[in-house]
């Protein structure tokens, strides 16, 4: 009985570690690297803030199908077969972006990972990690999941800064061509790493549960579950919550812009605040998972996006300066420490809110069709904010703006919470 105890706990273990490896793995591309990277790579590609902003909501508007489809999706097939390929295919964009494709070509390189990474791969982590979970732990298998996820990326962004300053003897005086081939040894490495997660995943990953889903084309898109969803108040509650939150999220892809041109930080040490900010998100997402399971993940919630707030008032009312290195670190902390939270958490309360586990990825798949279109809209404002406002007040103007859907959040967590409180009583 032990030896059997000992091997479904190393088999969960194994689960989870594949389902955090491959949660962040697919999202390097398209993302993490310009978070880490953003002077570099606007440099390495040519184009303006705004420009990547547009490439970013071409990513979205691939996406907002995505999403929609992709869950229902997720509730008839394998996780297994779906997360394998989209870190696949995700992989095969990497080796595009390593020709530095005009900008034009970039567009469609962002649609086309607005596919691999959603239609294919988000509502079946999403489901796979609740099942992971169970009826009691929703809160450490959320928690573990961002918190993993974080970690991850941050283990690849110090790799990834690390082989990047391999390359440069010398942080300045840099050609377009030194910083072209520097940057192309990280996206090397990030390929092949997204690649070889997907393989690991279709090999490894449990597959004792693949009988249970439908292999009939024709069930998939069932139109009597989305009319169920759509008729629990929560999940519209939750909605909002997740669009705030990931808002605050799409954010934080400015820190290591805001170092280079506020505090005067040359790139590596830009993309490095980008990258040990990353390291805040395992610490959080832990932490956060098991307060969760002690109380209700709603009150954690709550309480985050006060955190946030109060974080983005330290950017948008301008009082950090160059001079002022000790309160930029504690704005970027704690602005980070509340968004990352909500990224812990905010699926977790699914339970909380009285969504069927049956009916996860459609409830994911509608919750996120409207929650996530910041991938659409946050990209191009935030660059022309940026961009027309030099220094300092166009990032008051950004963080003003996160201020504004903290306070959103807050109201609709508040809202949330009466609801399930009132409707099961």
């Amino acid at each position: 009985m032990r030896v059997i105890t000992a091997q479904n706990r190393n088999k969960r273990f194994l689960e989870l570690m594949l389902i955090i490896l491959a949660g962040e793995s697919v999202f390097f591309l398209p993302f993490v690297i310009q978070r880490v990277f953003r002077p570099t790579f606007l440099d390495v590609f040519e184009i303006t803030n705004y420009e990547l902003g547009i490439c970013f909501s071409i990513y979205g508007l691939v996406g907002l199908f995505s999403y929609f489809f992709g869950g229902t999706l997720a509730d008839k097939f394998s996780p297994r077969i779906l997360m394998s390929l989209a870190l696949v295919f995700s992989a095969f964009g990497g080796l595009w972006m390593m020709s530095y494709p005009s900008y034009s070509i970039l567009k469609w390189l962002y649609g086309y990972w607005g596919f691999t990474t959603i239609f294919l791969f988000w509502g079946a982590m999403i489901k796979q990690t609740r099942i992971w979970g169970g009826s009691e732990k929703q809160g450490i298998a959320f928690g573990f999941l961002d918190g993993g996820r974080g970690l991850v990326a941050a283990l690849l962004s110090s790799l990834g800064v690390i082989i990047f300053a391999h390359y440069l003897e010398d942080a300045t005086d840099l050609t377009l061509f030194d910083r072209q081939e520097a940057f192309k040894g990280v996206l090397i490495f990030t390929s092949v790493f997204v690649g070889g997660i997907g393989i690991l995943v279709f090999y490894l990953l449990d597959k004792s549960e693949e009988l249970n889903y439908s292999i009939d084309s024709s069930q998939v898109f069932i139109w009597s579950d989305f009319k169920k969803v759509m008729r629990i108040p929560s999940v519209w509650y939750l909605t909002i919550i997740v669009l705030c939150a990931y808002l605050g999220y799409k954010v934080t892809d400015v820190f290591s812009l805001y170092a280079k041109e506020v505090m005067f930080y040359d790139e590596i040490a830009a993309a490095e605040i980008g990258s040990k900010l990353l390291y805040l998100r395992p610490v959080v997402g832990v932490i956060i998972g098991l307060l969760a399971d002690r109380t209700r993940g709603s009150l954690v919630i709550l309480l985050a996006f006060i955190i946030m707030f109060f974080g983005s008032m330290f950017f948008a009312t301008e009082i950090i300066n160059a001079e002022l290195n000790s309160l930029f670190f504690m704005g970027v902390t704690l602005s980070a420490v509340g968004i990352y939270a909500l990224r812990a958490l905010y699926f977790s309360v699914m339970r909380e809110g009285f969504i069927p586990i049956n009916l996860t990825g459609t409830a994911v798949g509608i919750i996120s069709f409207i929650a996530y279109t910041p991938d659409i809209f946050s990209g191009p404002i935030i660059g022309y904010l940026l961009d027309s406002n030099p220094g300092g007040a166009g990032y008051s103007s950004v963080f003003s703006l996160l201020a504004v859907f903290s306070l959103l959040g807050l109201s609709a967590t508040w809202a949330f919470r009466k609801s399930v409180s009132t409707n099961h009583q």
